[in-house]
Order: C-alpha cells, then sequence, then structure tokens
C-alpha cells in the first residue's frame, strides 16, 4: 500500500508525479499560494494560477474569510468550474496553500487537493518551472452557503478549556507557545500578549511534515498527535497566530488521519492575546 493509501482521505493529496502529468488537464486548476506573495511570479509550474492570501483570500475591509461573493468571483476569474479539480500548492510546505484548501471546504467545493511537499518538493525534483502567467476562460462559479462546523471561534476556544472530551492544538513554534516571542521575526500580524491558551499542547505544524515538505506517513502522524492526547475521539481545536499554520495541522487531522471532529480557530493568537480578559499561560512569565 502506497504512502497516500494509507491515509484517511486519500484523495486530499496528489504527488508531484500527478501534477507534473496533469499541467494540461482541463479538468485540473492548478493554484499556487505562497506566504511569499512575490515567489509566483519568480517562477511556477506550467498552467498555474496564482492566489495572493493578502487580498484575495482574506476579506480586505474586515478580518475575516472572503465572502461568498469575494470566493466566487476569485474561483470565476480561475477558471473553476462545481466539477474542476482544484490542487493548491505553495511555499512552506504548504502554509497557505492548506489555507486555501480550509476555505474551499467550507464553500463546499467538492473535488479539491494538495500537492503533497508543495513547492519545495517541486523545486529539490528539479521540475520544470515558468514565468509564463497563464491565460484562463473565465466561469461563473457558484459556491454552496459556508459550511462552519469546520471553523472555531474565541467563544468555542475558551468554552473547551479544562473541558472534558476536548483537545486544544497549539501549533506554532515552542518560542511563540512559551511566550519568548509573541510572532515569528517579519509577521506584522500580532498580539499584545504572548503564551498561549491554558491547556494547549504544543505540537508545531512542521513536525506533520518531511524534510521535503512531504507529509509523514499516517502512523508517523498518529503516534506524534496520539502522543500528545490529541486522540480522535476528542472534540480538537487547532490554532497558530493568523490561522494558516493550524490550517496545516487541521488537514493533517481531519483529511489525512480522519478525525471527525476538528475545527481550525483562524482567529488565533492575534485575536486570543487581543481578548481583554482572556486566559493565557505565559511560562516565560512565570506563569
Amino acid at each position: 500500500m502506497s504512502t497516500l493509501n494509507a491515509y484517511a482521505k486519500p484523495e486530499a493529496l496528489v504527488s508531484t508525479e500527478w501534477a507534473a502529468a496533469h499541467v494540461h488537464d482541463p479538468n485540473v486548476r492548478l493554484v499556487e499560494v505562497d506566504v511569499d506573495v512575490s515567489a509566483y511570479a519568480s517562477g511556477h509550474i506550467r498552467g498555474a494560477a496564482g492566489w495572493n492570501w493578502q487580498t484575495q483570500l482574506t476579506d480586505v475591509v474586515r478580518r475575516d474569510i472572503p465572502s461568498k461573493g469575494a470566493w466566487e468571483a476569485l474561483l470565476s476569474a480561475t477558471g473553476v468550474a462545481p466539477d474542476t479539480h482544484l490542487v493548491l500548492y505553495g511555499d512552506n510546505n504548504n502554509w497557505f496553500a492548506a489555507y486555501a484548501y480550509w476555505v474551499a471546504r467550507i464553500y463546499g467545493h467538492a473535488h479539491v487537493s494538495l500537492m503533497d511537499g508543495g513547492r519545495k518538493k517541486w523545486e529539490l525534483e528539479g521540475r520544470e518551472l515558468v514565468t509564463d502567467v497563464p491565460q484562463l476562460a473565465s466561469t461563473t462559479y457558484r459556491a454552496g452557503e459556508p459550511d462552519f462546523s469546520i471553523r472555531a471561534y474565541a467563544h468555542d476556544v475558551r468554552a473547551t478549556i479544562d473541558a472534558p472530551g476536548h483537545a486544544l492544538v497549539d501549533v506554532r513554534s515552542p518560542a511563540e507557545f512559551t511566550g519568548q516571542v509573541i510572532a515569528p521575526p517579519g509577521m506584522s500580524e500580532t498580539a499584545q500578549r504572548a503564551g498561549h491558551v491554558p491547556g494547549a499542547a504544543n505540537i508545531p505544524w512542521a513536525q506533520a511534515a518531511n524534510e521535503d515538505g512531504s507529509f509523514k506517513s499516517a502512523a508517523e502522524l498518529a503516534a506524534l498527535y496520539g502522543g500528545k492526547g490529541v486522540t480522535p475521539d476528542r472534540d480538537v481545536i487547532a490554532y497558530c497566530r493568523i490561522g494558516e499554520r493550524s490550517s496545516h495541522t487541521w488537514f493533517v487531522l481531519r483529511e489525512l488521519l480522519g478525525y471527525r471532529n476538528v475545527r481550525n480557530y483562524d482567529g488565533s493568537w492575534t485575536e486570543w492575546g487581543n481578548l481583554i480578559g482572556a486566559p493565557i499561560a505565559n511560562p516565560s512569565a512565570g506563569n
């Protein structure tokens, strides 16, 4: 059995080999979503569109995911139809590609996958990158009503603290978790207070990936999360700083390991660390 087929939902991933073989497939739309929004212009997979997470995957006025209308406009401009196989990939082991996947699931796109290993694995294999931007025929895309059962809010997080049958996963770095820093270097979205939600387990998102950016095996992932008490019988909420790294962990738990009750708290630390009166554990401050 291949590694992909060992996952609960193997269709949630495609290999770099599969992507390379389908760059001209009219039923497949490759989309690159990078942390570094300039990376796409420097070179991307032939035929791939590029999405800017700062302007296209968030509401530009209020802090939120794109509205239904904005999501429909984005997919229409990208030439996506309801039956298109949307294949997402990006830098940083698919940080924001996973976030885009999560948004696609909220709006009910049925056929969506991540390219395992993302841009890193593609480059390590010496595969072709081009700078030509594809001319895509637009569609009239219609999204479903948003399904927020895979999204958590601050009140959901507060309700899980010390509650039996729940698990919180802080996927940030140990330095962020322990309150030594509020945000990674160079990241502008931040909070006024450092630390973590009391009772959260710190399982940095990158521990789910191999050196080439691909996901670890199902057995390795089950041991990683199960060893910290994050088991499939629990109601799990993952969070990070703004919701992109926790989307990666949400993908692992929900799609690869098959956890039925797992949500992404995209408000994450930028919201929690700014909330008046929110409970915080901060080991670096002796709390």
